[in-house]
């Protein structure tokens, strides 16, 4: 019994601080989080008494809202800008929207006064209509004449103008059309090349790799990169890679031999005495304990080592007048390692770690073709991180 008055008594502590903190929300003038939360409240149960207050809330909440929205149009309205339009027509779908929040829930009762809440609702849709209308002529215009311009930002915003526009009037005019424009004309064309300043060939896999942007993922939505000249594009920038050096090291092969010796169990052995007598156990027969000798063992280890370093340059070009914009340094190393061996003596001698290195053998030494492509996967990596981190266009 006691358990369950005290479950109601934090039933009801809970529903109180949640009327009291929606009814906050509504005194700061967040109308609409108060209208969501009132709904949210009512949908489960809304004749419930513990209710009431979200009624009232949600009552005063959408008085305030519809007539701050309201007054905000009459204001946006006398202003007759037309960037006002968009914010004109956005507050009609919130008057209409809050609206049909609302319905499904009606009528709602307020049991005290004995009556229904009243919620004065409007048809909007005449005025949506007519704002929307309106609104796509302006950003249609408006997006024309931006396309006129050779500045690739008044394009972009263009685009965005039109992607916004297809939203609210999908099909209006050519609309698709102008949008394909305004992304031509608001993409930066970048030609990438590469220059080997080194003494050594740049492997054709790796030169074909490390200009494959398509592979990279790089293109964005307004940055393409070619590695091919393409017909009919007037490009912004370069990016350049230039390698500088490459430094293949010689095939290197050390040998050291290792003595080991250790002390290992070997089989059983009868005990005995200083005398040299057996000594037995209480049925008489001879005690047994561990028989300790000792290995030895000669090791040969080998070790295999190549190693490889790229040093280049990225260079970010303007391609309008062949100014250098940035550069950024460009390093990857890359090593072959091998590590083998052979013994002579016993192999329980030796440690646990060598034991990995007798199964291993002699490998044949990359060539320094490979050798620069396996380091060139590396700078793949690195390169993509650099473009990554720097745009063009800032």
């Amino acid at each position: 019994m006691k358990k369950s008055v005290l479950l109601i008594l934090i039933m009801i502590f809970i529903s109180a601080c949640g009327s009291k903190h929606t009814r906050n929300l509504l005194t700061s003038g967040n109308y609409d989080m108060a209208i969501d939360n009132s709904i949210s409240n009512l949908r489960s149960n809304k004749d419930k008494k513990g209710n009431q207050d979200y009624v009232y809330i949600l009552e005063e909440a959408f008085a305030k809202a519809k007539e701050r929205d309201v007054n905000s149009i009459n204001l946006l309205t006398q202003d007759t800008k037309p960037s006002n339009l968009e914010k004109i027509y956005n507050t009609y779908l919130l008057l209409n929207n809050r609206q049909e929040k609302i319905k499904p829930l009606l009528p709602l009762k307020l049991i005290q006064e004995g009556r229904n809440a009243k919620f004065p609702f409007n048809n909007y849709n005449s005025q949506i209509t007519k704002t929307k209308n309106t609104l796509s002529n302006y950003l249609y215009g408006s997006s024309k004449e931006m396309l006129l311009s050779l500045n690739k930002m008044d394009c972009r915003k263009a685009y965005d103008d039109l992607a916004y526009l297809n939203r609210i009037n999908p099909g209006y005019k050519d609309v698709l059309n102008l949008m394909s424009e305004a992304q031509f004309k608001g993409t930066d064309f970048v030609k990438v090349s590469l220059n080997n300043e080194t003494n050594m060939i740049l492997p054709i896999r790796l030169q074909n790799d490390l200009l494959d942007f398509d592979a990279f993922k790089m293109n964005d939505k307004w940055t393409a990169y070619h590695n091919q000249l393409q017909k009919g594009i007037d490009y912004d920038f370069q990016l350049i890679l230039n390698f500088r050096r490459i430094d293949v090291s010689p095939e290197q092969l050390k040998e050291k031999e290792i003595i080991k010796e250790r002390e290992i169990k070997d089989g059983l052995k009868n005990l005995v005495d200083k005398n040299g007598e057996l000594i037995k156990d209480s049925l008489g027969e001879p005690i047994k304990v561990d028989n300790f000798k000792t290995v030895r063992v000669r090791i040969y280890e080998f070790s295999q080592f190549k190693g490889c370093k790229i040093m280049a340059q990225v260079d970010y070009v303007n391609a309008k007048n062949n100014q250098l914009l940035e550069s950024f340094p460009l390093s990857s190393e890359s090593v072959f390692e091998n590590t083998y061996a052979t013994y002579k003596g016993d192999k329980r001698a030796s440690d646990d770690s060598y034991y990995s290195y007798f199964d291993k053998r002699n490998l044949p030494f990359p060539s320094n073709e490979q050798m620069v492509y396996n380091t060139g996967e590396d700078l793949k990596d690195k390169l993509k991180d650099i473009i990554s981190r720097n745009r063009f266009r800032k």
